[in-house]
């Protein structure tokens, strides 16, 4: 993975990485445009550090700020977190395959020692 692409990687994970950065990114996801007030508007913390949350995700390309005079408008911008949706769903394929095997090699043991197969997690209801 070239550099520029594990730090675009890099500021997509850190931008989800705190739960009031992640509900900032959902209130937009349901919403096309919320001013900062709106989608900030019960958190519990400063205005100072609503702003540094929204730096955040500004510089990780996760929002787009309009300033219309003194009113600044928020919208997600969807596309700059798909490299990171497409790192996890490559990692878990890469997952899947291999426990896969190790539930296939287990699965061999118990057949081989004469043990009745267990129904899978999921299988269970």
């Amino acid at each position: 993975m070239a550099n520029s692409q594990a730090a675009t990687l890099d500021r997509s994970f850190v931008a989800v990485a705190h739960p009031l950065r992640r509900e900032i990114l959902e209130r937009l996801a349901r919403h096309e445009e919320l001013t900062v007030g709106e989608a900030t508007h019960d958190f519990p913390i400063s205005k100072p550090a609503i702003s540094k949350h929204l730096k955040v995700l500004e510089e990780a390309g996760a929002i787009v700020r309009v300033i219309d005079g003194r009113t600044h408008r928020l919208r997600l911008n969807g596309e700059s977190l798909e490299d990171a949706y497409a790192w996890l769903a490559r990692q878990r394929e890469l997952w899947e395959r291999k426990l896969d095997v190790v539930e296939e090699y287990l699965r061999e043991q118990q057949r081989a020692a004469g043990t009745p197969n267990t129904p899978r997690t999921e299988d269970r209801a």
